[in-house]
């Protein structure tokens, strides 16, 4: 019986890593952690409720120690760039915004950005616009109530 539970924790500590390896999402590694321990206890000829115990134990125990840890090596470096300040912002348009060509440019902060009008009406050069969002690396705009500045 002990012998036949040393292969089951092993083949759980198999599938665990297969699907980390698969996922590299950090869930199941843990499991493979846990499943290790409960197989040198069933090797040891332990109870299967030691088993299972140090198989929850253990798994719990290496999430809460080393996911943090993992997290911040595995996880993508994001730097910020603080573009979200110019959502509502005002821009000039420095080249007429036309959806359909597709064409357009403002100015806003010291920086020149591509731009697409939210409604697609055109706006010709000149006018102001408010900032609604950014996709990628395109400004999202939308003509101000204000007259086109000169």
């Amino acid at each position: 019986m002990m012998n036949g539970m040393v292969w089951t924790w092993l083949g759980v500590m198999a599938v665990s890593a297969f699907v980390e390896a698969a996922t590299l999402t950090l869930v199941s590694i843990w499991f493979a952690a846990g499943a290790l321990a409960a197989t040198f206890a069933a090797y040891a000829g332990a109870s299967l409720t030691v088993q299972l115990i140090l198989f929850v134990g253990v798994s719990i125990a290496a999430c809460v120690a080393v996911r943090p840890l993992a997290r911040r090596f595995v996880a993508p470096n994001v730097v910020p760039t603080n573009a979200d300040r110019l959502l509502g912002a005002e821009a000039r348009v420095t080249e007429e915004i036309d959806n359909a060509a597709p064409s357009g440019a403002v100015y806003v902060d010291g920086k020149t950005w591509t731009a697409r009008s939210s409604g697609g009406e055109r706006i010709p050069a000149g006018e102001l616009v408010e900032i609604e969002r950014m996709e990628g690396v395109k400004l999202i705009v939308r003509p101000r109530a204000a007259a086109a500045v000169s």
